[in-house]
């Protein structure tokens, strides 16, 4: 990679994730190094215990659990604010040291839209990260902003659901 592009996985269908998840498994199977964090959910996903076991991958630890933004008081998102706000700095400050080709961010839309991490702190990161690096973020709702500095926005639309029937999320299919 001489140049690392940014892309956006976005829309609200389902397969964000598990295509930055499948990106990742491709650049460390071709011998790149991966950082991913994950933001707004916890370590109970299928993918989180295959991921750790791969080399070249470097998945960051989900250590606090908050639940879904929109379910919080104003007490609880500060908190879980300053939280993932750390989260996000030790996340770019790692994939700041050339040591990662790929950074992947699960579900940093989705923080940015509801502000858990800060849109320009993001932005400020894509402006300045290192050349070479890869960076993919995952999640609904890209502001323009987002998507007009990114080289790939792919969009992935639900046309149609099980959830929709009441089927509840499966382990090892949603998560």
């Amino acid at each position: 990679m001489d140049r690392g592009l940014i892309h956006i996985y976005c829309g609200d269908g389902k397969g964000k994730t598990t295509a930055a998840v499948g990106l990742a498994v491709r650049a460390a199977g071709r011998g790149k190094n991966v950082l991913m964090v994950r933001f707004l959910k916890n370590d109970d996903s299928g993918e989180v215990a295959v991921l750790k076991q791969i080399d070249g991958i470097t998945l960051i630890p989900c250590e606090k659990v908050f639940g879904f933004v929109f379910r919080m008081n104003e007490e609880e998102k500060r908190q879980a604010a300053a939280w993932y706000g750390k989260l996000f700095e030790k996340a770019v400050s790692m994939a700041k040291t050339d040591e990662y080709d790929l950074f992947v961010m699960d579900e940093a839309m989705a923080a940015c839209t509801s502000g858990m991490i800060e849109e320009e702190k993001l932005l400020r990161f894509l402006a300045e990260k290192p050349e070479k690096l890869e960076v993919v973020m995952t999640g609904r709702n890209p502001s323009e902003r987002l998507m007009e500095t990114a080289d790939y926005v792919s969009e992935i639309k639900a046309v149609k659901h099980p959830y929709e029937k009441g089927i509840p999320a499966r382990e090892g299919i949603e998560y």
